[in-house]
């Protein structure tokens, strides 16, 4: 069992967004059409279609970097610390006077970012851990993790 708590800040969840979204088709997509304009339109001397390019490279992080900051200030759930207890039931996360668990064989996959160790609760929802806030627990947390699923579904690097 390992106890800590967590304050999520918009660059958390920045993170989170980045390596969901560019693992995702549309964001493969998207980035690869992009530099595929990028590299024709200077191919062909196609000015506009670099410039197309290149704001089709740029739209989504900018997007998403706008997103987390409005989520930051939007949701109440940030603005305190989530306390979270991983033990061999499952991930408790509690706040003030609310308490959720989620069991491990309900846990869709766990992965790791240069910031963050992110638990997917389901396919859109995860529960973010970064490693500012676990500072001397993120090799507990990742042997946890790790006991806990099944290899397959943890993609975490130190």
């Amino acid at each position: 069992m390992i106890e800590f708590d967590v304050n999520i800040k918009a660059g958390d969840l920045y993170d989170y967004m980045l390596r969901h979204t560019y693992n995702s088709f549309s964001g493969m997509l998207g980035s690869g059409l992009g530099a595929l304009m990028v590299i024709a339109g200077i191919y062909m001397n196609g000015w506009m279609m670099v410039i197309a390019g290149v704001v089709l490279l740029c739209y989504l992080p900018w997007t998403l970097f706008l997103k987390s900051r409005q989520q930051m200030l939007a949701n109440p759930a940030f603005k305190e610390p989530l306390h979270y207890v991983l033990d061999d039931e499952g991930i408790h996360v509690s706040q003030n006077d609310t308490e959720e668990m989620q069991k491990w064989e309900d846990i869709v996959k766990a992965v790791s970012t240069s910031r963050s160790i992110i638990v997917y609760t389901s396919r859109m929802n995860a529960c973010i851990f970064p490693k500012r806030e676990l500072k001397d627990s993120t090799a507990q947390v990742i042997q946890v993790i790790s006991t806990h699923l099944p290899a397959k579904k943890v993609k975490i690097r130190q």
